[in-house]
């Protein structure tokens, strides 16, 4: 029975087949005459298409009714109040539902030594392309790829003709980190809200990190650092450095740019399609054989089946 009358119950999208992410900054959430609206203060209406959508940031000035929050829960949508530009997180639902054996399977390997040494092995490979050096702890590979994250950020300054002084901001004061840095931060807060998106539609645990530790979103960081350098970070310091090259740096809206290279970045590398099946990767590297659901568990709220009638391109 649908919640909303004469409306068929809403049939969810495979993540893979949805468009990644869109920000919503000033306007009221509705859902009007059926449909995911965004309503601005003249009372025009703007159609939000959120079941095909996998991830709506909601910035400040953003509001939103109970209703559009039952429809985005219904179909998926992952809702992400954050700061302005996205680079603090106040608060995140929780679309598709956590599952017990995914979550149970997943804190096992993250408290087992070994498994959770395979696990960060695995991303590093993943991330770079080469195996991770032999004989070495969780803690040692953390600082190893905080080397080589360091010199790829240097190649990419100079790269673009960038002005690099280092990852430098401050999480409550946006405007007091450079063009270059405030260019990165809003092109991982984009990436994070997708991995986010695929984590929970997986079943699995935000907080459940293995190389991250500690934060709401340990697993998210990791899961969005293995693919972060082939899609956002390149996007971020061509645009900060396209910006500084120009008379006026501040002209023109290299933040919006930022959106929309990492919105094109994802559909060309694929990365919705690749994310979970990514996840399921690296959780497998453990080692350790996952449960079997128990007879009375939920179904996948957002099943990873083709989507489309026959013949549909999707």
């Amino acid at each position: 029975m649908s919640a909303t009358p004469g409306i068929a119950p809403p049939r969810p999208i495979p993540i893979k087949d949805r468009a990644s992410i869109l920000f919503v900054e000033k306007g009221r959430l509705d859902v009007l005459d059926g449909a995911f609206v965004v309503v601005d203060r003249s009372g025009v209406r703007t159609h939000i298409p959120v079941g095909g959508l996998a991830c709506l940031m909601l910035e400040p000035g953003a509001r939103v009714s109970h209703a559009a929050v039952a429809l985005a829960a219904r179909v998926g949508c992952l809702l992400v109040w954050v700061g302005e530009a996205g680079v603090r997180l106040y608060s995140a639902g929780q679309p598709g539902g956590a599952r017990a054996d995914r979550l149970l399977h997943q804190a096992r390997l993250a408290l087992d030594p070994d498994a959770r040494l395979k696990v960060v092995r695995k991303m590093y490979d993943m991330r770079f392309g080469e195996p991770a050096p032999q004989r070495r702890s969780v803690d040692q590979l953390r600082g190893i790829e905080g080397a080589r994250v360091k010199r790829l950020y240097e190649t990419l300054a100079r790269r673009h003709s960038v002005k690099w002084k280092g990852r430098r901001y401050e999480p409550g004061d946006w405007h007091a980190a450079d063009l270059p840095n405030r260019c990165l931060s809003q092109a991982t807060a984009c990436l994070y809200g997708l991995a986010e998106s695929a984590v929970l539609a997986a079943g699995y645990a935000p907080a459940i990190g293995f190389l991250h530790t500690g934060k709401p979103q340990s697993f998210v960081y990791d899961v969005a650092d293995v693919y972060k350098f082939e899609t956002v970070v390149p996007i971020a310091f061509q645009v900060a450095g396209q910006a500084e090259r120009r008379k006026q740096p501040a002209a023109g809206d290299p933040i919006g740019e930022v959106r929309r290279g990492c919105r094109d970045s994802f559909r060309k590398s694929g990365l919705l399609n690749r994310l979970i099946p990514g996840i399921e990767e690296m959780l497998a590297a453990g080692g350790i054989e996952p449960p079997s659901p128990p007879d009375e568990a939920q179904p996948i709220a957002i099943p990873e089946e083709p989507s489309g009638d026959v013949g549909h391109r999707g």
